[in-house]
C-alpha cells in the first residue's frame, strides 16, 4: 500500500528534455510529463480519455499535449479542449492532471488529493544546484519492492558488511555505532558518530589516517534520504562527549536520495553526491561518486536477492535486531500517515 498524499521525484530535471514527453510509472500509474515553452513541466495521466494511447507517444502543441492516436488534444489542466472532426467537446472528455513543482534539480508529482499539495511538504535537498558544491547525480532501478530500500536506507550498520569494500572501507565502525533516533515532522532523524573510520582514498589525505565522522541524516516521508556526513580527526567524537560536534569539519560529504515506487514490485532510486569546492577538486568529486555508484549497485544486487527470497517464501517472518529501531519507528510513521489519509473514505464506508 502507497502514500498518496504526499510528493515523490519523478526524475532528474534533466530527465524532461523540452521536445519531448517522458512516460512515467509511479505509484502504479501511469503518467506523462512533459515541458511548456516556458519551461513548467506538467504532468498528465498517459491515458487518452478516447481510447486509452498513451499520451507519452503524443506530441507538445504550445502548452498542449496532442494524442497521436486521433488527435485528441488536451489543456496542462487535463481538460480535452480539441476533438478532431466535431465541434463540441464534452465536459467530461479529460485526463487527470497531477500538480508538479521542480526544486533542486527533482522534479517532484504529488500522487494524492490535488487540493492537499503543498509545496512546503516537499524535503529541501542537501547541495544540489549551490554553486559552492560540486554535484554528481544518478538513479538505478529495483526489481523490489521500496520499502525494502527504505530500510537498507535506515540502517546503515550494513555499510561495514555489504559495502566492506566501498563505503565500509574495511572497518566495523559502522556496525559498532549506535544511532540516536529521533520523531520528526513526517521523518524521522537519525545521528552518530562512526568512530576511528580509515578516510578516503579519493580525497588524497595522508595514508593511514583515521577519522571521527558524525553522520546525520533526515528520513521523510515516503521516502527521502538527505544525509550531511562531517569528518573530523581521530578522538574528536570522544572529546564532544559522544553528543553532535560544534567544531569545523575537516571536510563535509552531502547525499540526497530519493525512493519512488513504480509498483508493488519495482522501484526508481534517485541519489546525489556533493562534495564542497573549497575542499576538494572536480576530479576528486568524481572519484567519490565511482565509489557511490559502485556501493549502490552492491545494495541493488543484495536487495533484489532478499526480494526473491521473500517473494519465495510463503508467509515470510523477519528476526528483529535493535539495529531495526528505525526502519520499524519509520514503517509506523507510514502507515499512520497512511490510516489518516484513508480516514475520510472509512467514514463515508461506514454512513
Amino acid at each position: 500500500m502507497f502514500l498518496r498524499n504526499c510528493w515523490y521525484v519523478a526524475g532528474w530535471s534533466h530527465h524532461f528534455p523540452e521536445d519531448a514527453p517522458v512516460a512515467r510509472t509511479m505509484l502504479g500509474e501511469p503518467i506523462v510529463l512533459y515541458r511548456k515553452p516556458d519551461g513548467a513541466v506538467v504532468a498528465l495521466e498517459d491515458r487518452c480519455c478516447h481510447r486509452l494511447a498513451p499520451l507519452s507517444k503524443g506530441r507538445r502543441e504550445g502548452d498542449d499535449l496532442r494524442c497521436m492516436y486521433h488527435g485528441l488534444k488536451f489543456a496542462p489542466s487535463g481538460q480535452c479542449v480539441e476533438i478532431p472532426g466535431q465541434s463540441i467537446v464534452p465536459p467530461h472528455a479529460r485526463v487527470r492532471a497531477y500538480p508538479v513543482v521542480e526544486q533542486d534539480r527533482w522534479v517532484w508529482v504529488w500522487m494524492g488529493e490535488s487540493a492537499l499539495a503543498d509545496p512546503a511538504l516537499i524535503p529541501a535537498a542537501l547541495g544540489h544546484g549551490d554553486p559552492g558544491w560540486w554535484m554528481q547525480t544518478g538513479h538505478l532501478a529495483y526489481e523490489a519492492n521500496f520499502q525494502l530500500i527504505n530500510d537498507n536506507l535506515l540502517d546503515l550498520a550494513h555499510l561495514s558488511y555489504v559495502h566492506e569494500n566501498t563505503l565500509g572501507r574495511n572497518s566495523m565502525s559502522w556496525a559498532n555505532s549506535k544511532p540516536q533516533v529521533s520523531r520528526i515532522e513526517r521523518g524521522l532523524r537519525i545521528s552518530r558518530w562512526v568512530v576511528n573510520n580509515p578516510a578516503p582514498k579519493y580525497l588524497d589525505q595522508p595514508q593511514g589516517m583515521m577519522t571521527d565522522m558524525w553522520t546525520s541524516y533526515d528520513y521523510m516521508a515516503a521516502g527521502v534520504f538527505l544525509l550531511r556526513t562531517r569528518s573530523y580527526a581521530a578522538g574528536a567524537a570522544a572529546a564532544s562527549g559522544m553528543q553532535a560536534p560544534t567544531a569545523e569539519p575537516l571536510w563535509t560529504t552531502l547525499t540526497s536520495q530519493a525512493v519512488t515506487p513504480i509498483d508493488e514490485r519495482h522501484t526508481v532510486y534517485y541519489y546525489s553526491g556533493c562534495l564542497d569546492k573549497g575542499f576538494a577538486s572536480e576530479e576528486q568529486s568524481k572519484a567519490q561518486f565511482v565509489i557511490f555508484e559502485r556501493a549502490f549497485a552492491e545494495d541493488k544486487a543484495m536487495i533484489e536477492a532478499q526480494q526473491q527470497v521473500i517473494w519465495g517464501t510463503p508467509e515470510p517472518r523477519m528476526l528483529g535486531t535493535s539495529s531495526d529501531h528505525a526502519l520499524n519507528q519509520f514503517r509506523r510513521l507510514m502507515a499512520e500517515l497512511i490510516d489518516a489519509e484513508q480516514l475520510p473514505a472509512k467514514a463515508e464506508a461506514a454512513e
